[in-house]
């Protein structure tokens, strides 16, 4: 079997997602046969490192033994069961463990089938919990520009990226915005942009916190706008403001959690407890979906009534608590603890870091950032402007296709680049991953732009 022939078969049924099908008509599919460790294979026998862990969820590599062993022994002696008046081993004792791992205070797990899915019952779980309460005009909720949070409607009505929400806006709730202290002002640093951020916040909370139910944020690290980066301290202003304003505060960590930002949750670094913990990608390791909400003992009492009280949360997903899933991701949890993975993590975030270093003087690069095992390359027309590419140009396609033909999988947001390697990766192939990149920037920014009109809209 060749590439040609399983793209061929594909083209005629599969409907990708992200992508205008129409680039198909001149940007090859590549099928993969094979993964192992960083590495995926195509039908030619042709190899790709990894770079950004198939959409961020891949955290020990591809094919993993100990979590290849792990799914299959609980194959062996229970798939699934309804989570509704039934439980298994697993999700007892993976709950058991989420909550000694997460910061104190989040002692219950309600689990979901994917990430979208997980923000969409911390809204509810918020916006339910105050009518508990009688306060039923606690309805809307709050978010920072540029933020994304996933594609069901719910979660795309706090998400902050046009390209993903504005046909959409009909279905959405009307939305309020504030400032993302990732958005700095020029020559304005991380601490002075959480600070003025904060301000912001606390304006429109003065406003607004009779109608807020929640505040929502991707800590440390905005992923769908292109790796924007913010300082700890506004994670922590934001708790604090949260609370005098009466309003729940929602970590989603679906993108952060689970080592990427150099500790085990990006809350860690600002020393807080959300009300709601929102964990999926790296949860499984990157091998099944699944998502958790962790919440507090105070949010979880407000349901806890008579059937007739109509209190209860009525939430359910035909897989919640999954057996297969939950197996994978206490065998992921083992390798955390084993092989001591956080510290490793700091070695390879510094080779990383170094390794990115030449960059900063590139003609064409606004900016280098790194958070923990998360970097990425702002790439711009002009430097001392900060003029950006033309989006119709296309440049972070070229520069896709150009590593693609060096053996390095990225997927550029925009015109940035952007790295979140498996954690297995050696500094040897960090070295290898960075140098390839740039050579492909390189490539892919001299190259001629692509005409809109051929390949259709830009790649996100």
């Amino acid at each position: 079997m060749s590439n040609h022939l399983i793209a061929a078969r594909d083209l005629r049924h599969v409907w990708h997602p992200c992508t205008q099908m129409h680039d198909h008509e001149r940007l090859p599919l590549v099928p993969i046969r094979r993964g192992e460790g960083v590495w995926l294979e195509d039908f030619d026998g042709r190899r790709y490192l990894d770079a950004i862990s198939s959409w961020w969820v891949n955290l020990f590599g591809h094919a993993h033994p100990d979590l290849n062993a792990a799914l299959r022994a609980q194959a062996e002696t229970l798939e699934h069961v309804i989570l509704a008046g039934f439980t298994h081993e697993a999700i007892v004792e993976l709950s058991e463990r989420l909550v000694a791992l997460a910061p104190p205070g989040l002692n219950k797990c309600f689990y979901a089938d994917n990430g979208s899915s997980g923000i969409e019952v911390a809204l509810k779980m918020s916006l339910h919990a105050w009518r508990n309460q009688g306060r039923t005009t606690k309805t809307r909720f709050v978010s920072l520009e540029q933020s994304y949070h996933g594609e069901t409607v719910g979660a795309l009505g706090v998400t902050d990226i046009p390209l993903f929400s504005d046909t959409y806006r009909p279905m959405l709730q009307p939305p309020l915005r504030a400032p993302s202290p990732g958005m700095r002002r020029a020559g304005e640093s991380c601490v002075d942009a959480a600070t003025r951020c904060l301000n912001a916040m606390d304006d429109l909370l003065a406003r607004h916190a009779h109608e807020v139910a929640a505040v929502i944020i991707e800590p440390l690290v905005q992923g769908a706008a292109g790796m924007r980066m913010h300082h700890a301290s506004y994670v922590t202003g934001l708790r604090a403001l949260c609370d005098r304003h009466g309003v729940h505060l929602i970590a989603d960590e679906i993108a952060v959690g689970f080592g990427r930002t150099g500790t085990l949750f990006a809350c860690e670094q600002a020393g807080i407890t959300p009300d709601f913990l929102v964990l999926s990608k790296g949860l499984t390791a990157g091998y099944l979906p699944m998502s958790v909400v962790m919440t507090t003992d105070a949010v979880y009492d407000v349901f806890y009534d008579r059937y007739d009280t109509l209190k209860g949360f009525l939430h359910s997903h035909s897989y919640t608590g999954n057996a297969l899933a939950a197996r994978v991701a206490l065998a992921s949890l083992d390798l955390f603890a084993r092989d001591d993975v956080i510290v490793r993590n700091r070695e390879l975030s510094r080779v990383m870091a170094e390794a990115l270093a030449p960059l900063r003087d590139h003609p064409h690069v606004l900016e280098v950032r790194q958070t923990g095992m998360i970097a990425a390359v702002e790439l711009v027309r002009d430097k001392a402007s900060g003029t950006p590419f033309d989006w119709r140009e296309r440049r972070g396609l070229a520069i896709f296709e150009a590593a693609l033909r060096r053996g390095l999988l990225l997927r550029p947001i925009g015109s940035v680049v952007y790295f979140m390697p498996p954690y297995i990766i050696t500094p040897e192939q960090i070295r290898w991953m960075v140098t390839t990149a740039i050579a492909a920037i390189d490539d892919g920014l001299a190259a001629p732009a692509t005409p809109f009109s051929e390949t259709g809209p830009a790649m996100a």
